[in-house]
């Protein structure tokens, strides 16, 4: 990586002036304030749930939320469409009353209209779809009760289990502000300081980090949720959308083959099958467990770097989802559609999963700044039942969300002017306790490796011998540290695996003065061979 040390770029705007104990590679907030934890939000207890006044972090996403104008910071690549989702009544065999009252699921063959967005997470609006990248999976549920968004990727886990870390991921995971290129030297700088993401690493770096089209990948919400039923008790849960037409990805070498020809594949391959009646479906299925800390198990089950066993906790089916129209303007509603994961109804609820409560705020954040303070107003996000609110004005406003005999005067509440009133409970209350100190502290059971060791030996000998491949590739660029770093971390999920990665380093060729990854080094070289001369005109 070009650019080691570089201190050229100070800042003429702000003083040089250092407090005490502070050195000039301290870290501070944009108020000057030195950073003592950069690595954990402040939570009652280290499993959480989070505090509303976490300044840092909130300061912290929310500039990273306004860092692009107007495309989104991530899952900027999208292809969409439209559907419904039909549900079974039940969660396996049981009546799925038992364990939730959203009224979705209550009925078997009761349906809900749904959009659903993919897009790639890294690059940008128009990049290629055959780059490695998990890939977004975002479904908008316009139940009876409103808006239901299940925000979530392609792959199971993630690679950090606290929201305090993700503006750093992504920019280390972003072109380099200097070269504006991709570098694996950044990506691994920062994923051999973070252990917690040897596991995501192992699946990214496969072919599942490359999905052949959105029709034949997995989704998953990633984060733990909650079900609340008619007594108010709760279970925490797992979303996963499993395709009915199977699964297909790629490996390194197919994606560069295939981007060779067609660079839009995977939008293409979406409308075009439902162009042709060939509707994609998928089953949504929900693994469960009580709500509690768990202690039997070796893992939290709030760490979203984490997979839930399901021979110990089923993923039982609860209902299917079938796209069946694709969008009228590409731009009216794939790309202003707006998700959050705090958009949540009766029966459905947060976990203390700090990814999840981080991200809660970030979403929704994001789309104010990106798309407007009324971008619920767009008939792509907005509900598809009445809407009351006290709300007014703001930019782009173009209705008043009056109730027909609210009195137009009153845009507060309590009134007794004829206002709005608050709605009657629909069941009793979920009131979980707390009884802990306010800290700041990662969670007791990380476990980082051994699951990524099980990923591993799952693998069929092709995919891990793409995975290995890949990993050498990217790494081959990165300084000894990293390499040895992660080496180690691959070594204590298994020791093949790290064995493999290490043998195959000792054979790479370094970077020799590129910023890019070999094969990426070799087509700028190649732009240059291959480059016809000609006369100017």
């Amino acid at each position: 990586m070009t650019g080691h040390n570089n201190s050229k770029t100070e800042s003429s705007a702000a003083s040089q002036e250092l407090a005490p104990g502070e050195t000039k590679e301290t870290l501070t907030n944009r108020q000057g304030h030195p950073i003592t934890d950069n690595q954990n939000i402040r939570t009652i207890g280290n499993r959480g749930p989070s505090t509303l006044e976490n300044y840092h972090f909130i300061e912290k996403i929310s500039h990273f939320d306004r860092e692009r104008v107007p495309e989104r910071v991530v899952h900027g690549r999208g292809a969409g469409a439209h559907g419904y989702f039909e549900a079974y009544g039940k969660l396996g065999d049981e009546p799925i009353s038992k364990y939730t009252r959203a009224k979705l699921f209550q009925e078997s063959g009761k349906r809900t209209p749904v959009f659903v967005r993919f897009s790639t997470v890294i690059h940008g609006g128009h990049s290629p779809e055959t780059l490695r990248d998990p890939r977004g999976f975002a479904t908008k549920f316009y139940t009876e009760d409103g808006n239901w968004d299940l925000v979530g990727n392609n792959l199971k886990i993630f690679f950090i289990r606290d929201a305090m870390k993700f503006p750093d991921m992504v920019h280390a995971f972003k072109p380099d502000p200097v070269t504006n290129v991709q570098s694996m030297e950044r990506f691994f700088d920062f994923v051999s300081q973070s252990p917690e993401s040897t596991h995501m690493i192992t699946f990214l770096f496969s072919p599942w980090g490359i999905p052949a089209n959105y029709r034949q990948m997995q989704g998953s919400g990633v984060n733990t949720y909650k079900w609340i039923n008619a007594e108010g008790k709760a279970v925490i849960v797992k979303y996963h959308w499993e395709p009915l037409q199977g699964i297909r990805n790629l490996t390194q070498k197919d994606a560069e083959e295939l981007q060779a020809k067609n660079f839009n594949h995977a939008t293409q391959d979406l409308y075009e099958a439902i162009e042709h009646g060939e509707y994609p479906e998928w089953e949504l299925k929900v693994q469960w467990m009580s709500d509690d800390e768990h202690p039997e198990l070796d893992f939290d089950p709030l760490d979203d770097t984490k997979l839930w066993d399901d021979n110990q906790f089923p993923m039982l089916p609860v209902g299917k989802m079938v796209l069946n129209r694709n969008p009228d303007n590409y731009f009216a509603e794939v790309e202003q559609a707006a998700f959050g994961t705090g958009v949540l109804v009766d029966g459905l609820d947060f976990s203390d999963d700090k990814m999840l409560q981080g991200r809660t705020f970030s979403y929704s954040d994001t789309q104010r700044y990106r798309v407007g303070s009324n971008y619920l107003q767009l008939p792509i996000n907005a509900p598809k039942k009445r809407v009351a609110t006290n709300q007014r004005d703001g930019q782009m406003s173009f209705y008043v969300d009056v109730s027909p005999g609210q009195n137009p005067h009153v845009n507060y509440e309590p009134s007794s002017l004829g206002g709005l009133k608050e709605a009657e409970r629909p069941g009793e209350p979920h009131e979980p306790e707390y009884h802990d100190k306010l800290t700041r502290e990662p969670i007791d059971r990380q476990n980082n490796f051994k699951q990524a060791g099980d990923t591993y030996r799952s693998l069929e000998s092709w995919e891990r011998d793409d995975l290995i491949s890949n990993l050498v590739d990217a790494l081959s660029t990165c300084t000894t540290y990293i390499q040895e770093t992660m080496v180690h971390h691959f070594t204590e999920a298994d020791a093949e695996y790290g064995r493999r990665v290490a043998d195959g380093l000792k054979s790479a060729k370094g970077p020799e003065g590129h910023v890019g990854t070999h094969p990426a080094n070799e087509g700028m070289e190649l732009s240059t061979e291959l480059g016809h001369s000609t006369d100017g005109y």
